[in-house]
């Protein structure tokens, strides 16, 4: 835990300094730290617990939205609607997880996009609380301490503070109780059951603590955003980025879904503004190559040749 916690003060250090000394690359910053919290939260289900998700853009677009409705309905506080934000997702996962967690293999993943896009049908049609189709705006926001919240500056801090946070939980989760319980349902339900380990409330677990911190990161968004549209937001190609994030830097590891960010959202970028129309066929094929040869994702693959060289290390001592 030592290495992980020394990393995470790296990254705190390293996030500090960034605005003064990239002050002109904030977004793609912010996108890299908002991706990186989402995938890590993903991965809490997906990685350590094996429950494939292709919805959590749904808890992404619930924080937006609450964020909205918080500040131009009854002129709350954005933490204070973050807040409930996640506990309204925690709730939200404990039912969809009640209804869906006995079905297995590709069914869970099917419902959660039918999930996500329940909730995408709600924000367009129910006009009087979401704005509709043609999305709304958050127009103003109050400024604590004299901080304006729609400066990348500020931004950038929230989102920095929202992935060391998410990091910080999975870090503790590793070497606790239920992260063990986590990777024994993962392997295989049957003989966690007869180690005494209940699969479905270790699944609830995950995905309430998984949806919580998603939309808590999605409040953010909608900040950085400012301008919220439902077929955007709730767009089933958001849940396959989030997921996408994890699984290319490495399902079930503690840092793989930062690295998975940093290499898809930088790359992204970088082919954007270098290849121009040709930046999504280049984008592709990175990811196919590294989903052929790297099937463990970027620090699954690293951490099995670690452990490679520490067994032949002992087999020749």
């Amino acid at each position: 835990m030592t290495k992980h916690l020394i990393g995470l003060g790296v990254l705190l250090a390293v996030g500090m300094a960034y605005p003064a000394i990239f002050p002109n690359n904030l977004t793609v910053a912010i996108s890299v730290l908002l991706f990186a919290g989402w995938a890590t939260s993903w991965d809490l289900l997906g990685g350590w617990n094996g429950q494939v998700s292709l919805g959590h853009a749904s808890f992404v677009g619930l924080g937006a939205y609450f964020v909205f409705i918080g500040q131009s309905q009854f002129g709350l506080a954005p933490w204070w609607t973050m807040a409930m934000a996640a506990a309204v997702a925690a709730v939200l996962a404990y039912f969809w997880g009640w209804l869906t967690f006995s079905l297995r293999g590709p069914y869970f993943s099917l419902s959660t996009i039918a999930v996500a896009e329940i909730l995408r049908l709600v924000a367009i049609n129910e006009e009087w609380l979401t704005g509709g189709a043609t999305g709304v705006f958050i127009a103003t926001l109050p400024e604590p301490f004299g901080v304006d919240l729609f400066s990348r500056t500020a931004q950038f801090y929230m989102a920095l503070a929202f992935a060391a946070v998410v990091i910080a939980t999975v870090i503790v989760i590793s070497r606790a109780r239920f992260g063990y319980q986590l990777r024994a349902v993962r392997e295989d339900e049957d003989s966690a059951m007869a180690a005494g380990i209940d699969p479905t409330a270790t699944k609830l677990k995950a995905f309430m603590l998984s949806a919580a911190l998603t939309s808590i990161g999605g409040g953010i968004y909608g900040i950085v955003l400012a301008f919220i549209e439902p077929h955007v937001i709730f767009a089933l190609l958001l849940s396959v980025q989030i997921a996408l994030t994890a699984i290319i830097g490495g399902r079930g590891t503690i840092w793989g879904p930062a690295v998975g960010a940093i290499v898809l959202i930088g790359a992204g970028e970088m082919f954007r503004t270098t290849f121009a129309e040709a930046n999504m066929l280049i984008y592709g094929v990175l990811i196919l190559v590294v989903v052929l040869f790297v099937p463990r994702g970027i620090v699954g693959e690293l951490a099995r040749r670690h452990i490679r060289r520490l067994y032949a290390k002992r087999a020749q001592g």
